[in-house]
């Protein structure tokens, strides 16, 4: 997992899991007291940020016994890093699999992966020069559809479909964490599992469509075709 500066204004913290996360193991369930802190307020690499759940609610830090919990699927997509749960284990992973545990799974539903999303470095099968250098691309992605032109003063425009045995929902999750902090005119995005769209813009800088759906020739790899454009 790559080093990522972001900053609390408490002093100690915990994490805890929200999202779909299967069925909990009712024995290990501890009734608490605790309380919603909406006042702490929580910065990723110097900008403000807003935890949110799937459906885009405000979710609150948790304050219990002087400990701040931070709802982890949120901060983790965030700081575009990986996150797993396994309700057979009730277990949550951050982070990429490891490689040595033998989990793995090509499935558009499943959330477990032994490839990894790279978002400070493309893919070194992909050469679209007029992406951003710092844009997310799984490290297996394969280019089958690459256009891209200067033009209007040199202004680019990309038109880019590539492969991946990445699932969607952790593609489409990569894109969502990426564009949430980067003070956008315009941004919307619908991630789930059998597919995803997300859109941004940032007005006289660029726009950019992402979509994900499972590939139609081949059952076993998903396809990403992203529309990038100079304003």
């Amino acid at each position: 997992m790559k080093n990522k500066k972001w900053i609390l204004t408490a002093g100690v913290f915990g994490m805890v899991l929200t999202g779909s996360a299967g069925v909990y193991a009712g024995t290990q369930l501890e009734t608490i007291k605790a309380y919603l802190n909406h006042g702490l307020v929580i910065e990723v690499n110097g900008q403000k940020f807003t935890p949110t759940g799937d459906q885009g609610k405000k979710l609150a830090p948790i304050t219990y016994q002087g400990s701040t919990y931070l709802p982890v699927r949120s901060i983790a997509d965030a700081l575009n890093t990986e996150i797993t749960y396994d309700s057979k284990t009730n277990k949550v992973s951050i982070g990429s699999t490891s490689s040595s545990s033998g989990a793995s799974s090509t499935s558009n539903s499943g959330s477990t992966s032994t490839t990894s999303t790279d978002t400070n470095n493309q893919a070194e099968s992909v050469k679209a020069k007029y992406l951003p250098a710092d844009f997310p691309l799984p490290t297996d992605a394969k280019t089958i559809v690459l256009v891209e032109a200067s033009i209007d003063g040199g202004k680019n425009k990309i038109v880019f479909t590539y492969t991946t045995k990445e699932t969607l929902l952790t593609v489409g999750t990569s894109y969502k964490g990426y564009y949430q902090n980067k003070n956008l005119t315009q941004y919307s995005q619908d991630v789930q599992g059998e597919g995803f769209n997300v859109i941004a813009r940032k007005e006289g800088k660029f726009a950019v469509s992402i979509t994900g759906s499972l590939s139609a020739t081949d059952k076993d790899v998903n396809e990403i075709t992203v529309v990038w454009e100079d304003e």
